[in-house]
């Protein structure tokens, strides 16, 4: 496997990171609004709340993301001659990767996180098995 296709496999990886958290929030309220209880079992909403936990102490660390990282030194470490990237890299960057200033992300995590412990309050997780 290659440098470039490793990349990709990051880059699939950072984007289901991002859905399971922006979906997570969606089928949480959506959930509790409707009683579903599957959006409130409590590993699945602690590893939400843990997942945009780190997100937004990295942005208010000023860290960069660790998959982003990895994405880019295997991405600079590959030895692309024709393309200059591939299907997946050119469309999941264009989804994922947006020009702001860094207190806009840190700004938007922040609400977003925020969000979810609203949710969290909103629709508890089940502590115990029903």
């Amino acid at each position: 496997m290659t440098a470039a296709q490793l990349a990709d496999i990051v880059l699939i990886a950072h984007a289901l990171f991002v859905a399971f958290v922006v979906g997570t929030l969606i089928f949480t309220i959506i959930g509790g609004f409707r009683g579903w209880n599957w959006t409130r079992h409590l590993w699945f909403r602690c590893a939400h709340l843990g997942a945009i936990g780190v997100v937004v102490a990295q942005s208010w660390l000023d860290i960069i993301c660790p998959l982003t990282v990895l994405e880019m030194q295997l991405r600079a470490s590959s030895a692309l001659s024709t393309y200059e990237g591939s299907f997946i890299e050119h469309w999941l960057h264009r989804i994922l990767y947006i020009e702001a200033p860094t207190w806009v992300f840190t700004a938007s995590y922040t609400a977003f996180g925020l969000l979810v412990v609203w949710a969290w309050i909103r629709f508890p997780p089940h502590w115990k098995r029903k």
